[in-house]
């Protein structure tokens, strides 16, 4: 492998690599190496890598060391990754984004981090995030924009935007991002990668900047992106489950989906929700993964779920009866100023709300909230999968500092399953007349990830490889 160019090596799954590093084809020094040279050499156009891991290549040394002896740590070792700098990584400066954390180097790694860790992965640094996670777009007053990879001049999406702009640009075999309503899926369609929100409470949060137990915990997932599904299948089961920490999280078995039948689903398909109607060629995506989907013998139904003019009330409701006072508890932790924090509709919202809100208020949002989490399940209940947008148009261009890239509306397609928890996966499945990246989501019932991941891999299979951003 020594000969192998860079863009054919760094282009490789997490699971090919691995495997090269097992048959002792490369090194894990080599390939780390070679992904910081990578990292030098994007960097500076997408901006997407805040910290690097001073200890990388002396932790792909000691895999290496480790796999001569005989002692492979397990199914990632000697496998490079970054991780999206909301989660703590010992040793390695976590700003979670914001002005008050410029400096803070944590003492213990958060627990998605440990697991990866356990299982071999050499962390290589740290991606870009929006200030706590909570933007569509990956700004920060610390770091600024990044970019994304097919066009400088357009957003990555967000919040895991960093993650998802290095992974297009080759800069990383995988990294882990966070889901609050739509933060794995819209970077994952605007960058044209693969990314998985979970089941709710199936992925400890220990160690996130968005702490369990908020109001709207329920809304907080965290998952791995990649550039292929087969990716997916092997990094999210190493993350699943409790930790005995997250209060929060499951004690469900990760199911298999190696074991998942496509022949005889009941397949939904939505092509506009009601409320953002998508460009053509978004339309376009979404019907070729349905009749992909037919084709593998699955039962392909249109319909759209219920009631998705109450999204952004429901969602907006709950920041409103309390979960702002959740974020200004974080300031608080972090050190940072109300005025100096980055997301503008964060401060106009909390100038906007008496710091007493009425009990009434509370228990009014959360009643909603449930009432729409049995409506939906009501109507998914008929089906085993749901085809959809990610979101209304392709990547955008960048916004003002501190504002959104796109009309909140757009992301109603990923905030629905964020007030839902049910699993649900982006991949690419066309591209815009401008070559931006196209995304189809793939939705299931609770703990049916085996299904999301299943129905993305045989889409993966028919539609791609999509041509590679080239920078």
């Amino acid at each position: 492998m020594t000969n192998t160019t860079d863009d054919e090596l760094l282009s490789l799954t997490a699971t090919q690599l691995a495997e090269l590093i097992r048959n002792r084809e490369i090194s894990s020094e080599e390939l780390t190496r070679r992904y910081l040279e990578r990292i030098e050499q994007v960097n500076p156009k997408i901006r997407a890598v805040v910290a690097l891991a001073d200890d990388a290549v002396d932790r792909a040394r000691e895999a290496d060391a480790a796999l001569a002896a005989g002692n492979p740590r397990g199914a990632l070792h000697g496998v490079p990754m970054t991780i999206k700098d909301c989660f703590d990584t010992a040793g390695v400066v976590s700003t979670w984004g914001t002005v008050g954390r410029k400096d803070f180097v944590p003492s213990t790694d958060a627990t998605v981090v440990r697991r990866l860790k356990d299982a071999g992965a050499v962390l290589l640094g740290k991606t870009n995030t929006p200030e706590f996670t909570l933007s569509f777009e990956t700004y920060n007053k610390l770091h600024g924009f990044t970019n994304n990879p097919f066009a400088l001049d357009h957003s990555p999406g967000g919040s895991s935007g960093g993650a998802a702009a290095l992974i297009a640009a080759s800069g990383t075999a995988f990294d882990i991002g966070t889901d609050y309503g739509g933060s794995i899926r819209v970077p994952s369609h605007c960058c044209g990668i693969v990314g998985i929100k979970p089941t709710s409470g199936s992925v400890a949060r220990t160690g996130l900047c968005l702490p369990p137990g908020m109001l709207t915990d329920a809304l907080s997932h965290a998952g791995p992106m990649a550039r292929r599904v087969e990716d997916l299948a092997l990094l999210l089961p190493i993350i699943w489950g409790p930790d005995g920490v997250d209060t929060r999280i499951a004690d469900v078995a990760y199911p298999d989906p190696a074991q998942v039948d496509l022949h005889g689903l009941k397949c939904a398909v939505t092509t506009d929700n009601g409320v953002a109607t998508p460009d053509a060629e978004t339309v376009r995506a979404v019907e070729a993964a349905a009749e992909l989907m037919a084709g593998f013998g699955a039962e392909v139904v249109a319909d759209r779920l219920p009631g998705a003019e109450r999204i952004l009330g429901l969602d907006s409701g709950l920041w409103m009866a309390g979960g702002h006072r959740s974020v200004e508890q974080l300031l608080e932790t972090a050190g940072t100023a109300r005025a100096d924090y980055g997301n503008n509709w964060f401060r106009e919202l909390t100038g906007s709300i008496d710091r007493t809100v009425p009990s009434d208020t509370v228990v009014d949002a959360l009643t909603r909230w449930e009432d729409f989490r049995r409506e939906q399940q009501g109507f998914m209940s008929r089906y085993d999968v749901l085809i959809s947008p990610v979101n209304a148009r392709p990547a955008q261009p960048h916004a003002e500092p501190g504002e959104m890239p796109f009309p909140t509306e757009f992301a109603t397609y990923t905030m629905v399953f964020d007030l839902t928890g049910w699993p649900s996966g982006a991949l690419r499945c066309g591209t815009s007349p401008s070559g931006l990246p196209i995304g189809v989501q793939v939705t299931a019932n609770p703990w049916r990830d085996d299904i999301v991941l299943a129905v993305m891999a045989v889409l993966e299979g028919a539609l791609g490889p999509f041509a590679r951003a080239e920078l």
